[in-house]
């Protein structure tokens, strides 16, 4: 299902960055867990695995990705959110937390406006 960019949070936002990074391989497994493979290694997009990918709650899985993108985030005055906008790209991302304005930003820089979800990840 398409799912606005702006509007990406959790796990789906997690998929999304999978997939700008050449994701592979989506399944779920009998350990109730949902898993893609990125560069040959199956990673858990949850936080609960050694093997977790969860870059817009893990500044060590985001903070690379905005460094190597060159995204600048700032908070949003008199708000309580934060903005994210590619220095390469012109794209903003919007979120109650850094990393999740910066994962959007990202995610719209490669994906677009919307990106397709896969049904079992939508609550």
């Amino acid at each position: 299902m398409q799912v606005k960019t702006s509007e990406l949070s959790g796990i789906q936002l997690d998929y999304a960055v999978a997939i700008c990074l050449g994701g592979i391989d989506f399944h779920y497994d009998t350990v109730a867990t949902y898993w893609i493979t990125i560069d040959g290694k199956d990673r858990a997009l949850s936080k609960s695995w050694a093997q977790a990918f969860a870059p817009s709650t893990d500044w060590s899985h985001g903070g690379p990705i905005i460094e190597r993108e060159r995204i600048d985030v700032f908070s949003v005055r008199n708000a309580t959110n934060w903005c994210a906008q590619s220095d390469m790209r012109v794209f903003n991302g919007y979120g109650h937390t850094p990393l999740i304005a910066a994962m959007r930003c990202y995610v719209a820089s490669k994906l677009g406006d919307e990106v397709e979800i896969p049904d079992d990840l939508l609550c």
